[in-house]
């Protein structure tokens, strides 16, 4: 990179900008980081003079100099500065002091505590490996140089320490926020390798991105009602959405004093097995109902229309008018042992114009499929059955098929209608409702970290290595989750993309003069200056010598 004053020329008049080039894909590229102005309002200009009066007091130039010759300096190299705003966070979860004494008693040479600090702020602000890791630090200011062996060899050290990372930022949660618990948000993801290679916590699975020939590990996330991380867990990839809550549910029960648990999960969790193993702890539920499973009576009090009740419901930026009404209802099963259970629950049902347009939506996409089946027969036995082929028949032996016009006008009396089933009575619906729709959070966070933060897909092969990388992932997720939410709290509303955009916009044009460096600062997003206030934060001087910044 290499910073330029360049003049263009507009209508009558010449303007000066200075710029910065960069290669992007073996294509150079320019970037504007100033505009100047007219070149004959800059000349004489006391601004501009001033300016270059302080770069050469700075310099230590000849005094008799009246002004620098810009042209005279070195080329100049962006540098960010804006990751010390996530320095500040990590150090309020006294991360800086935990990660050393990991370290203690230990021949280990490198430090822990920056190493770590390293890789998380390289999720956050600019996904990449770890050779890439290594190779891009120095774009950051004053941070400690990292050597490459230390960032694979932290991995370790991580892996063997998660539950230790994870109770200390569960009390520091606690005593920060005065995080509540009461109610927790559970869900299930994938995460996929470029291998083929299985071991003890890789393997083949039902990716939820539809791949199938990746291996893949699959995590459990746990999430207070405000969306803060709790921890998680890993499982193997060929495990099912439902069978990972029994581990969940151990750590909560072991490794954290919390009064009272109501499990927030979606259908997937929804099984009798599960909900045996959350009573058998003595823990709540609010799950996602599968309506459509229901027993015909049931059904048929669904869609009579007497009972229901309106209320506003949030949703994004304005509030949404949903119906909804409450059935008592009994949930008969047989556990693996032989034994009925008959839970008396809260069926809510809920109904709205908008999820009745996505379903009438979702649906026509699935006909669309199922059509493009039926045009090419061969391939209705292989294709799946949560997809188009669930509108179609077979009418023969022959493998002949057809579309199903009594399925698809029995999907159609559910457009718009959504089910909640809990054990907690004594919660009104408005609170069941607020509850689930925190559930939204938990799809953020994994939306969170397989895109912003780039979790997927892992590189790492050893399984100690790849657990450590899920403990990077959740410490960077940790920080962009404190961020927006103390945003949030200031009545901020900031995307997770629009962050690390402003994160990223907090940089140096680093130049030398004389054989002494300088930065200049360059001009950073509007959402930067907020977020400096908001964490008390000062603005570094524009322009300030490299040893002067601290």
């Amino acid at each position: 990179m290499s910073m330029f004053l360049k003049i263009t020329k507009s209508n009558n008049y010449k303007y000066v900008q200075l710029v910065r080039s960069y290669r992007e894909n073996g294509t150079t590229k320019h970037e504007v980081l100033f505009n100047l102005g007219r070149l004959d309002k800059i000349e004489n200009n006391p601004s501009i003079q001033r300016l270059a009066l302080r770069l050469q007091e700075l310099s230590k130039a000849n005094q008799a100099q009246k002004v620098l010759d810009l042209n005279k300096t070195s080329e100049a190299e962006i540098v960010n500065w804006g990751y010390l705003v996530y320095q500040k966070l990590w150090k309020g979860f006294d991360l800086h002091k935990f990660l050393p004494s990991l370290l203690e008693g230990t021949k280990v040479q490198y430090s822990l505590n920056d190493t770590c600090f390293l890789m998380a702020v390289q999720h956050l602000l600019d996904p990449m490996s770890k050779l890439g890791t290594f190779n891009n630090q120095e774009r950051y200011v004053n941070m400690p140089k990292i050597d490459l062996n230390s960032l694979y060899r932290s991995l370790d050290v991580l892996s063997e320490n998660k539950e230790k990372l994870e109770k200390l930022i569960f009390h520091k949660n606690m005593n920060l926020f005065n995080m509540q618990v009461d109610v927790v948000l559970y869900d299930v993801t994938t995460f996929s390798f470029e291998s083929v290679k299985q071991d003890n916590i890789r393997d083949f699975g039902f990716s939820k991105n539809g791949k199938f020939n990746e291996v893949q590990v699959v995590m459990g996330l746990l999430l207070d009602c405000e969306g803060r991380p709790i921890g998680y867990e890993l499982f193997s990839g060929n495990t099912f959405d439902g069978n990972t809550l029994e581990a969940s549910l151990e750590k909560l029960k072991k490794r954290f004093s919390i009064r009272k648990v109501i499990i927030v999960a979606d259908r997937g969790i929804n099984s009798k097995l599960n909900l045996t193993k959350i009573l058998d702890k003595g823990y709540g539920y609010i799950f996602a109902s599968r309506l459509k499973k229901m027993k015909k009576s049931i059904q048929q009090e669904i869609f009579t229309g007497e009972g229901y009740q309106e209320a506003s419901f949030p949703d994004s930026d304005r509030q949404e008018k949903i119906r909804y009404k409450i059935i008592d209802y009994t949930n008969r099963f047989k556990d693996k042992e032989g034994n009925i259970h008959n839970l008396e629950e809260n069926l809510i049902i809920t109904y709205s114009e908008k999820r009745a347009k996505k379903d009438r939506a979702d649906r026509e996409r699935l006909i669309k499929k199922a059509e493009s089946l039926l045009a090419d027969k061969s391939k209705i036995k292989s294709s799946n059955k949560r997809g188009g082929k669930r509108f179609l028949k077979e009418i023969s032996p022959e493998s002949d098929w057809v579309m199903d016009h009594e399925a698809i006008k029995r999907d159609e009396q559910f457009d718009g209608y959504y089910g909640i089933q809990t054990n907690e009575k004594n919660l009104t619906a408005e609170e069941v409702l607020a509850a689930y729709h925190n559930l939204w959070k938990i799809e953020e966070s994994f939306r969170i970290m397989k895109s912003t933060l780039e979790v997927q897909p892992v590189f790492h092969w050893t399984e100690s290595r790849i657990k450590g990388h899920f403990v990077i992932c959740f410490l960077a997720f940790l920080l962009a989750r404190t961020m927006e939410l103390k945003l949030q709290g200031a009545g901020i509303k900031a995307s997770p993309e629009k962050i690390r955009e402003a994160i990223n916009s907090m940089n140096f044009a680093k130049v030398k003069i004389d054989n002494k460096h300088y930065y200049i600062k360059t001009k950073g997003a509007e959402l930067s200056n907020k977020i400096l206030r908001l964490l008390r934060m000062k603005q570094p001087n524009n322009v300030i010598a490299a040893e002067d910044f601290h």
